[in-house]
């Protein structure tokens, strides 16, 4: 066994050398960073916890804020029920007694439509409405085109008056959407009107005490809806899809889907499309904004600029708000200028060589007045003055109201067609003047079998060898000038050589000397 050291005895330290030192502090340093990065890693972790529970504390508030809301709105909405419904039992009693006192008072109808004024033409209205005749409302509206205006005022009135008018709404339009019924009369657009209709019904069925987030259409109505939406859509195909289909059919089917509220979600792509592909129609981007198109207007606002119609990009930009992001300035000047490459692809056209210079002013004008009217529309004169644009536009009037203007014709200078001398007077140089009741008829003069059919007008005749009284007749008494000549009758000879008279009978030999010219 070994022997144990003596305590008091001293031992003698091995002292570390250089590379254990080396290694205890690489040991230490590995060891620290280690440490900072669990401490941060810590740190982080703790951090993203706190977010996400700050996170989830905002979304509960969110939460109970949306449900307190939508409690309180059911709340009112059921306490809102029974003033609702005492407002439409008081409109249907009202409106019995007064369609019991129109039967009963006998009131003649117009059967021309005609009226006197808006007073006039809103008892019509409510008279169709009050006896829910559907179709003679559809005929009497879609016959008063050129009093859209006056119409659009007082629909919302009489349809008022109707014990359910969204039904009565459809029944009316019904003779053209879904599906045009006209048979051979389809080539006259109705759009205009059903659009009207739809768009006057509106304030009709909102609810009086609530608003338009409830609308007063019962269920079974809502259900024929969404079956004439679908009715519509299936259509399509028989219309060639959606790129062959009529801009106002579009503008009656993304109405009638606002109007009865019934847009469905997964149908938003279609309805884009539809939209982009009517995106010049006035109320287009409204629509789309109430299609709840809202989050893609960006998108459809450059695919407009990508197609060439940066003036339907300019209305869906101001409808949404995204002026700084698509300015406008750049865009109507955009415009201006593929107008006029148009214009001048137009006048380069071989197949439009008669009326180029008038198809291209057309082209040019169209898209300086619209530019102007959006400037003014928008008010943006400070950044695009329309000053220059309204001194092109006059200016091409201008040139095409002198291009109407005839050329200007001397009245009394009358000069002879060969040598410039002075002609006959002007009634003997008429064809419907030439048969003058002293003077004898003229001979018949026969064609020879020969002589074959001529075009246009028959050649000078030469100047007859006899002298009228001291004065030598004219060499070529039937050569008119341009603007004293009738305009030639068709498929024949110009009336002189056959029935003009003047000369005839004074037996001085000129019928040999025509029949020899005429046979030349």
């Amino acid at each position: 066994m070994g022997s144990i050291p003596d305590p008091g005895e001293l031992i003698e330290l091995t002292q570390p050398t250089f590379d254990e030192f080396q290694r205890q502090t690489s040991v230490m340093t590995s060891c620290t960073l280690l440490w900072k990065e669990l401490s941060d890693h810590i740190n982080s972790l703790e951090q993203n916890l706190m977010r996400q529970s700050e996170a989830l504390k905002r979304k509960i508030e969110t939460l109970d804020s949306e449900t307190k809301a939508s409690l309180d709105s059911l709340k009112k909405r059921e306490l809102s029920i029974e003033d609702s419904v005492k407002i439409a039992l008081n409109r249907v009693y009202f409106h019995t007694e007064a369609a019991m006192k129109i039967v009963n008072d006998n009131v003649e109808d117009n059967p021309d439509g005609e009226v006197d004024d808006g007073d006039g033409l809103l008892r019509l209205l409510k008279s169709t409405c009050l006896k829910m005749e559907a179709k003679e409302f559809w005929n009497f509206v879609s016959g008063k085109k050129k009093e859209i205006d006056l119409l659009r005022e007082k629909i919302p009135a009489a349809l008022s008056e109707c014990i359910d008018p969204a039904r009565f709404v459809m029944e009316a339009i019904s003779e053209v959407f879904p599906v045009d019924k006209r048979g051979n009369e389809r080539g006259n657009d109705l759009g205009w009107a059903c659009v009207l209709i739809l768009e006057s019904l509106i304030p009709v069925v909102v609810d009086p005490v609530i608003g338009k987030s409830r609308m007063l259409v019962t269920p079974s109505v809502k259900e024929k809806a969404k079956e004439i939406a679908e009715t519509w859509k299936k259509s399509l195909e028989e219309r060639g899809g959606i790129e062959n289909v009529r801009t106002p059919d579009v503008h009656t089917f993304l109405q009638h889907l606002v109007t009865f509220g019934i847009v469905k979600k997964e149908d938003l792509e279609f309805y884009r499309k539809l939209v982009v592909g009517s995106a010049w129609r006035k109320h287009m981007p409204k629509l789309a904004v109430s299609l709840g198109l809202g989050d893609k207007m960006p998108d459809m606002i450059e695919e407009l600029i990508s197609k060439g119609q940066q003036l339907d990009a300019v209305h869906f930009t101001f409808e949404v708000g995204l002026v700084d992001k698509f300015p406008p300035v750049p865009l109507l000047k955009a415009f201006l200028r593929d107008a006029k490459k148009a214009a001048s692809s137009i006048l380069e056209d071989p197949n439009n060589a008669g009326r180029a210079a008038q198809l291209a002013a057309r082209k040019e004008q169209s898209a300086l007045r619209a530019v102007i009217k959006c400037i003014e529309d928008y008010k943006l004169k400070a950044e695009f003055s329309p000053e220059n644009l309204k001194k092109r536009l006059e200016q091409l009037e201008k040139t095409k109201t002198e291009k109407r203007k005839p050329a200007a014709v001397p009245a009394n200078k009358r000069t002879r067609a060969s040598n410039g001398g002075p002609m006959p007077p002007a009634k003997a140089g008429r064809l419907m003047n030439a048969h003058v009741s002293s003077f004898p008829a003229a001979p018949t003069f026969v064609r020879s079998p020969s002589h074959t059919q001529y075009p246009a007008a028959v050649p000078a005749y030469p100047s007859p060898p006899a002298m009228y009284g001291s004065r030598s007749p004219p060499t070529n008494p039937y050569a008119y000038s341009p603007e004293a000549a009738p305009p030639p009758l068709a498929g024949s000879y110009p009336g002189a050589p056959l029935n003009y008279p003047a000369y005839g009978g004074y037996g001085i030999g000129l019928a040999p000397a025509y029949q020899q010219a005429y046979y030349r």
